[in-house]
């Protein structure tokens, strides 16, 4: 028969409050107690029972393999407890027994001290074990602790409870190499690991840095969000990093939005907004230094009223030093003037910055160093830029190359009497001045110019300028030795640069500046005639260069002038006018320093660095005397410029320049030549006069278009002597001269002696230079002056005669001619030994010159 539903709710119920019963102890209700129990409701129970049963077994079962280890661990340890009680047990009831029988000999008592012992022992023990468990246990609920936290984002709670974790741990009185602990210890760095995270999450949200889009927000925690920046730098320093967050937060801040503002570079700027927490690159902005300042105000504004404490003390020896390098060395060294023509900006520029620290001291950053240096020493800073300015200047304009040539005019004032001027006259000398009663030169008309045959203005070489001269310290006014016209130095010695700053000079002999008399004969005086001021005019070319120097110059010196003025008294540059009248001789000192390199480039480059600093020199004379006369300047002003030991020094230079040239040549044509060796030596002596001879004509052309007429004749007569002394020497020194080696000799001599043709007065330079002869009839009549200009050219001619003649004719030249003039004596004799037979008529005319050794009465 089937049960009734009612019947099957009832045994289900009945089921029920079995199972409770049975699982956690529960009485059943009244309704379930009234009811009545059948036999048809004991199976339904007992199936209950079972499954309920089956389930917890499945549970314990679970639970089991879960912690079967722990458990396992938990039954030794309890077995290991339940083992010594039932030990302690057994000793208990030994020592009674034994208490009951006294053991007359003591051993039963010694033996159950020692028992006592072991069982206090093993107290103590179970007790540590005891403790153990319990602190192992606290730790496991620490950590459970801390996971809560952390999933709850409350980091400071989670470091915290991480901290008493492991105060906890050490406080266990086990060793650390139990593995429960090593457990313990595992998942306590593993939750900081979490929690770090975690806290790199928060960190991110409270403090965003977006380079890409150059916006910066630093906000206030969430509602979800419990920690605050205060207690994020609290967790900085608990994981040690806040000096490794700050740095990379000012590295992200500086290429986020620093970066780009300052980037002077760029043709447009952005510009800084701050919208409530957040900051960002909005717009554009001018290159000015005062926008810079108002946008760098509201960044660091912005950091340090958001930021804390903590954190914005690190901007000051992270983030400022860049700032202030950047803003002093590019922004403000870029609005600094090389003139006074923008002085009013600078000053403007000058109390921005002062102001720009005044707001950084006010916000509590420090560190601006040379910020604030800069702002404090204006004047040091502007006098430094112009000297950067004019040094760079005069850099500049070597490095672009020497340019177009200029043709200059360099004007003497003498005094002459009627018969030298008639002679100069004859000359072909350019003069420009009055008769004075005179009546015409030599043939009634007026020289042309211009002046080739006058004397060179150039110093003579003078005593090197010591280390100091360069720069114009301790310059001296005494008066030098002057050094023989055509002293040279030794071939081998080169040109040091360095001689330009006047470094470690000594006193090297070198070729003079060209320096030359009109006429080898000096015309008698009239007597009846007194000396009148002649002017003397010749032209020379110099390079593009000494103009820029000369403008550079010219400026510094008017902007001294200036700020020396009244209405400059109150001016933050006023006291840089004494540094200002010294870029003159640093300007000068960098082109005696630099120029010998560029001006090397060219052909000819030498002699025209010769004629710059000459062109320098003369211009800088005359800007100096005219500067003392000036009276629109101060009287201060006036004494300032100081340019005496300037021009010295250029003088030098280009003495130095012109006999550097020399000398380079002369060592070419000494090694044409033969060198050390005779020329007469050399397997094809013609070939190497030839291309001595050549050299000169090469050399001869490439300075025509750049050396005045004077200039020009000493300098292609110089290489001419030099080649001419060099065959006299090698001559000179031969044992022996044969009929044939004679003739072949005197061809020698013919190739170098066809030099003349560039001594021709009628000879016009390339520059159009030329030196007309008083009468243009007769060109192939014309004599040479070659002689004038090469010590040794006449005794090389006479060489040439003697080798070419006999007895008879080298007693004619000697007794009747010039010869004498030319030769000693003993070269004579020498010369008749090597070239004649040693013979009566031989010894004869020998005897006949050493008893004649004056013929035409000369000592």
């Amino acid at each position: 028969m089937a049960n009734s539903p009612k019947d099957a709710s009832q045994t289900r119920q009945i089921a029920q409050a079995l199972i409770d019963f049975s699982v956690d102890g529960a009485f059943p209700e009244e309704t379930v107690v009234t009811l009545a129990v059948d036999s048809n409701a004991l199976p339904v129970a007992i199936e209950a029972l079972a499954s309920a049963k089956s389930k917890l077994q499945a549970e314990v079962h679970a639970i089991n393999e879960d912690t079967a280890e722990d458990v396992r661990a938990w039954q030794a340890n309890a077995q290991s407890v339940q083992d010594d009680i039932l030990r302690s047990k057994a000793l208990a009831n030994q020592i009674l027994r034994e208490a009951e029988i006294p053991d007359v000999s003591g051993k039963a008592e010694r033996d159950a001290e020692a028992k006592a012992e072991f069982l206090v022992r093993e107290l103590n023990y179970n007790q540590q074990v005891q403790n153990a468990l319990r602190g192992i246990k606290g730790v496991s609920v620490t950590l459970d602790l801390v996971e809560q936290a952390r999933d709850e984002r409350r980091i400071l709670d989670a470091l915290h409870l991480l901290e008493r974790s492991w105060n906890e741990m050490d406080a266990i009185p086990v060793n650390k190499s139990c593995r429960a602990l090593r457990l313990l210890d595992i998942r306590a760095f593993e939750l900081k690991s979490d929690v770090h995270e975690v806290f790199d999450r928060v960190w991110n949200a409270l403090i965003h840095v977006d380079a890409d889009a150059g916006r910066i927000s630093i906000g206030s925690p969430q509602e979800d969000e419990p920690m605050t920046l205060t207690d994020a730098v609290i967790g900085l320093k608990a994981y040690k990093e806040v000096k490794k967050r700050t740095i990379q937060l000012w590295q992200e801040v500086n290429e986020a939005v620093i970066l780009p503002r300052m980037d002077i570079t760029k043709e447009k700027l952005p510009g800084i907004q701050v919208n409530g927490d957040v900051l960002q690159l909005n717009g554009s902005t001018d290159k000015s230094v005062n926008s810079l300042f108002a946008d760098l105000t509201d960044v660091l504004s912005f950091l340090v009223q958001r930021l804390p404490q903590d954190l914005v003390e690190t901007i000051s020896t992270s983030l400022l030093p860049d700032i202030v390098h950047k803003i002093t060395k590019v922004w403000l060294d870029s609005a600094v003037p090389a003139s006074l023509q923008d002085m009013d900006k600078f000053q403007d520029v000058i109390a921005a910055a002062k102001d720009f620290c005044d707001k950084l001291k006010s916000l509590g950053l420090s560190n601006l160093g040379d910020l604030q240096e800069w702002s404090d020493s204006a004047p040091r800073v502007w006098l430094s830029k112009s000297r950067e300015a004019a040094l760079d200047y005069v850099r500049v304009k070597l490095s672009q190359g020497l340019g177009a040539s200029t043709r200059v005019e360099r004007v003497d004032k003498q005094m002459v009497s009627k018969s030298e001027g008639q002679q100069l006259a004859a000359n072909g000398a350019t003069t420009d001045v009055d008769d004075h009663g005179w009546g015409a030169w030599d043939d009634g008309e007026e020289a042309e110019e211009p002046a080739e045959e006058k004397k060179a203005e150039q110093a003579p070489i003078e005593g090197d300028d010591d280390g100091t001269d360069a720069w114009g310290w301790g310059d001296d006014e005494g008066d030098r030795e002057e050094k023989p016209v055509e002293a040279e130095k030794k071939p081998e010695e080169e040109d040091d640069p360095t001689e330009a700053w006047g470094w470690g000079d000594e006193a090297a002999e070198e070729p003079a500046a060209p320096e030359v008399e009109p006429q080898t004969v000096k015309p008698k005086p009239a007597a009846s005639s007194e000396p009148r001021e002649v002017i003397f005019k010749e032209t020379y070319n110099i390079s593009s260069m000494p103009q820029p120097v000369l403008d550079l110059i010219y400026s510094v010196a008017e902007d001294g002038a200036t700020l020396t003025q009244d209405v400059y008294a109150t001016s933050p540059v006023a006291a840089a006018a004494a540094g200002l009248f010294s870029l003159p001789t640093l300007a000068l000192a960098m082109f005696r320093a630099v120029s010998p390199y560029y001006y090397a480039l060219d052909v000819g480059g030498k002699m025209y660095l010769y004629n710059d600093a000459t062109y320098l020199s003369e211009r800088l004379a005359d800007f100096a005397a005219a500067w003392k006369k000036r009276n629109d300047i101060t009287t201060r002003a006036q004494a300032m410029l100081r340019l005496d030991g300037d021009i010295k020094s250029l003088q030098n230079f280009a003495n130095r320049a012109y006999g550097s040239e020399m000398n380079i040549q002369k060592t070419i044509l000494r090694d044409l030549l033969g060198g050390d060796q005779s020329v007469l030596q050399q397997d094809d002596a013609e070939n190497c006069v030839s291309l001595a001879v050549t050299h000169i004509r090469a050399m001869a052309i490439a300075w025509e278009g750049i050396l005045s007429r004077s200039a020009w004749q000493q300098a292609v007569g110089s290489l001419a002597d030099a080649v001419s002394s060099k065959v006299i020497s090698d001559i000179m020194d031969m044992t022996s001269i044969g009929q044939e080696e004679a003739y072949n000799i005197a061809q020698l001599i013919s190739t170098v002696t066809g030099l003349d043709d560039l001594f021709l007065p009628s000879r016009v330079l390339s520059g159009g230079q030329s030196n007309p002869s008083p009468s243009q009839a007769g060109e192939a009549d014309e004599v040479p002056t070659t002689a004038q200009y090469a010590a040794s050219w006449l005794r090389l001619k006479y060489l040439s005669e003697v080798l070419q003649s006999n007895l008879k004719d080298v007693r004619f030249l000697w007794v009747d001619s010039e010869l004498s003039l030319y030769f000693t004596v003993a070269e004579v004799v020498d010369l008749i030994n090597m070239s004649f037979e040693d013979n009566l008529r031989t010894r004869e005319v020998i005897r006949e010159i050493t008893q004649n050794p004056s013929p035409l009465g000369r000592g």
